[in-house]
């Protein structure tokens, strides 16, 4: 797999577990949990834009 394919399966991935955290912290009412949730999915963003800016460069 290429790199900029991981990047951007490994970005989503965080995102999709960023925002489920995010959602059990909300509910659960535990603020931390919440907010580890966001900066997953914070970085699950950034990595998926690295994988798509490797793409473009390698092309």
């Amino acid at each position: 797999m290429k790199p900029s394919t991981q990047n951007k399966a490994e970005g989503t991935a965080k995102i999709i577990s960023g925002a489920i955290k995010k959602e059990a912290g909300k509910t659960l009412g535990r603020p931390k949990l919440e907010a580890r949730g966001i900066n997953e999915r914070a970085e699950g963003h950034l990595q998926k834009k690295v994988g798509e800016i490797e793409k473009v460069l390698d092309s």
